[in-house]
């Protein structure tokens, strides 16, 4: 696992700055036996969302998010499908604490299919824990939009433009 200032994202940052970039991305929606999600309360921002990231040179968004799953939560995904794409500047642009700027375009994923033990390895989580889709917690609002449209996706099976 690579520290941020070794990632694609962090080597462009050295460069850039603070400025907005536009960055892929992948997140998921990990569902249990119970029908509860895994969120993971973030380190950068101090509150709830969804595993994902962003893609490395190379990268597909299956393979980010399979990646990034097992670097933030210790668990193996199986099965991921795609349900959503949210690219909506006005709920993902976000404004980091150190300055940064990024607007995501993120391919968002579901399973039921997972392996492994929960855990924190790279620093990104403070905490990690399973929520029923209507007791959310405070959650960063592009996250939130995907655990909407994701039971959007459950009820009617459509593909979901974020």
């Amino acid at each position: 696992m690579q520290g941020f200032e070794d990632s694609h994202l962090g080597k462009i940052r050295k460069l850039v700055g603070s400025q907005l970039l536009l960055v892929p991305g992948a997140r998921i929606v990990i569902e249990n036996s119970d029908s509860n999600i895994l969120l993971q309360r973030r380190s950068d921002l101090g509150i709830w969302g969804l595993p994902g990231g962003n893609a490395e040179p190379g990268e597909d968004l299956a393979s980010v998010v399979k990646r990034e799953v097992f670097e933030e939560t210790g668990l193996t995904i199986a099965d991921a499908k795609p349900f959503g794409f949210g690219s909506n500047p006005d709920i993902e642009t976000v404004q980091f604490p150190n300055g940064d700027r990024c607007q995501f375009f993120v391919l968002n994923f579901f399973t039921r299919s997972f392996s492994g033990e929960l855990r924190m390895l790279d620093g990104e989580s403070l905490a990690l824990d399973w929520y029923p889709r209507d007791e959310l917690p405070d959650m960063l609002p592009n996250m939130k939009a995907s655990v909407l449209a994701y039971a959007r996706f459950c009820s009617n099976g459509d593909f979901q433009t974020i």
